[in-house]
C-alpha cells in the first residue's frame, strides 16, 4: 500500500491516465476496423478514405505515447500496401 502522499498521489493520477489512455487506443482501433472492413468488402475508395482518416489518429497515438512509433509505422506500411492492392 502506498504510505507517502506523493505515492497516493501517483496511484490516484495513473487511474485517471489509464483510463484516457485506454480511450484513445479504442478510437485509433475503431478508425483501423473501418479500413479492414472497407478492405473487406473491396471498395477501394471506402478504404483510403477510411485510410486517411485513420492516420491522423495513429500519429496521434504515438505523439501522446499510447503506441510506439515503429508499430504504428508497421500498421500504417501494411494497410497502405493492402488499399494498394485492391
Amino acid at each position: 500500500m502506498a504510505n507517502t502522499p506523493q505515492a497516493r498521489k501517483r496511484i490516484r493520477r495513473n487511474e485517471r491516465r489509464a483510463e484516457i489512455n485506454g480511450n484513445r487506443l479504442s478510437r485509433i482501433r475503431t478508425f483501423v476496423k473501418k479500413v479492414e472492413t472497407a478492405l473487406a468488402g473491396g471498395d477501394k475508395t471506402a478504404a483510403s478514405e477510411a485510410l486517411k482518416a485513420a492516420q491522423p489518429e495513429l500519429a496521434r497515438g504515438v505523439a501522446r505515447g499510447v503506441l510506439h512509433k515503429n508499430t504504428v509505422a508497421r500498421k500504417m506500411s501494411r494497410l497502405s500496401k493492402r488499399v494498394a492492392a485492391l
